[in-house]
């Protein structure tokens, strides 16, 4: 069968040097999880401007149902302005007041997302009273058990604690990477001791939210995945070294293993090799300029109904 994935939040040009490129980690997030074989489709909401008209012509291009795309007749689309440093990773000037800042909580969105197996969602869409209004109802919409992904993604000054425990509190999945993972210990005094602190913060935030897992994305140094136990069941680890790779951006990274984490979890992939096989999609991406390059089919063969060995 075929799971139907949702992103959910901003959609945005990527002004980069070499030209704009199409990005939000929504956007991002779905199309990467309709590479590896998902029914995936984003709500999010652009401007009736020809920023907004040529997002359409892409969503169409790469299979993207554009159903859930709406046009606001006022705000413009968002962009971000994004500087790479010498080592490749991205660092992001987001634009304020921009359509995405009005999502609403339409009839077909919470049907959607009521039909999701999986919705992901992040902090910075939910920066505006609107949009935060909206995308907490569109994620409590979705069933009891679906995946709800809280991919972080922490922008700027686009976040609060408040902000951050109401999507905690909503989500049962939190991807989050090791910039990150000190501002939340801070937020929520999650301390540990020296040998263990990261593991200890982590399993404090999983039990606190009742998270089902948590994944720590740690770049070069490859990532970390915590499974909380059930009654039976004790609760599993998963350490990935990354391998080396040409970086040309790390744009898009981040949302092609959240893609890959999802589908893994969907179809109930063993933790180890679905670690490996995320941080193996990542890296791809890495070495692409943008953030949504073509994937390789073989990376999709292992969501197929018979996976290879």
């Amino acid at each position: 069968m075929n799971f139907s994935v949702v992103g959910v939040g901003e959609v945005l040009w990527d002004l980069l040097l070499t030209g704009p490129q199409l990005g939000g980690a929504p956007a991002n997030f779905a199309y990467h999880a309709r590479a590896l074989g998902a029914e995936a489709l984003v709500i999010t909401r652009v401007g009736n401007d020809d920023y907004g008209r040529e997002i359409i012509r892409r969503f169409r291009e790469m299979g993207l149902p554009h159903s859930t795309v709406q046009v606001d007749e006022t705000a413009p689309t968002g962009t971000a302005t994004v500087e790479l440093s010498g080592d490749g990773l991205a660092h992001f000037t987001i634009q304020n007041n921009v359509a995405w800042d009005y999502l609403a909580a339409t009839p077909e969105a919470v049907a959607v997302a009521r039909k999701a197996d999986a919705i992901c969602f992040g902090s910075l869409a939910q920066r505006g009273e609107s949009s935060r209004a909206a995308i907490q109802q569109l994620v409590s919409a979705a069933s009891a058990d679906a995946l709800r992904v809280f991919d972080i993604n922490l922008r700027q000054h686009f976040y609060s604690r408040e902000l951050i425990e109401q999507s905690l509190q909503l989500a049962n999945v939190l991807k989050l990477n090791d910039d990150e993972l000190p501002t939340l210990a801070g937020m929520f005094s999650l301390n540990g001791s020296a040998e263990r602190k990261i593991e200890q913060q982590i399993e404090r935030l999983a039990q606190t939210f009742g998270l089902r897992l948590v994944a720590l994305t740690r770049g070069a140094n490859g990532s970390l995945l915590y499974q909380k136990g059930g009654e039976e069941d004790e609760a599993r680890w998963s350490n990935c070294p990354s391998r080396p790779v040409q970086v040309v951006d790390t744009v898009g990274a981040g949302d092609s293993f959240t893609a890959t984490l999802v589908l893994g979890l969907l179809r109930k992939m063993d933790l180890d090799e679905l670690n490996l096989l995320a941080n193996e999609v990542a890296r791809y991406v890495c070495s692409h300029a943008g953030a949504t390059p073509s994937l390789p089919a073989e990376f999709a063969k292992y969501f197929s109904p018979s996976p290879p060995r």
